[in-house]
């Protein structure tokens, strides 16, 4: 299934990606607080041979579990969705050194310069 430009992507569906991408949605609401290192990016798709490391942040008091969404497919694409799709198609082939997690959401890319 082709991923689509941003524009394509607006109030879509988790569905409407492509399976890696829809892979790295889930591992980020799985995650929830955290982040996901060393994630290889080969023609615009996340890749998971090798699998990427994650970093779960463990906050007391607070939510620590998995988002309610993590694996439903219906789930709309937020504004935080659409702009890690785009930073996925800009980077090409590379990699995601650091990407932080709150919410179950993309906060913060690393990547090199």
């Amino acid at each position: 299934m082709p991923h689509g430009t941003v524009e394509d992507m607006m109030s879509t569906h988790k569905s409407a990606l492509s399976t890696p991408r829809q892979r790295l949605i889930e591992l980020l609401q799985r995650l929830n607080f955290g982040r996901v290192e060393n994630l290889h990016v080969r023609a615009g798709e996340p890749v998971f041979d090798p699998p990427p490391a994650t970093v779960r942040e463990h906050k007391f008091a607070g939510e620590n579990g998995p988002r309610p969404e993590a694996g439903r497919p219906d789930v709309v694409l937020k504004a935080q969705h659409l702009d890690l799709m785009a930073l996925l198609d800009a980077i090409g082939n590379g990699t995601v050194t650091v990407l932080a997690v709150k919410h179950g959401l993309p906060f913060s890319a690393e990547v090199p310069g």
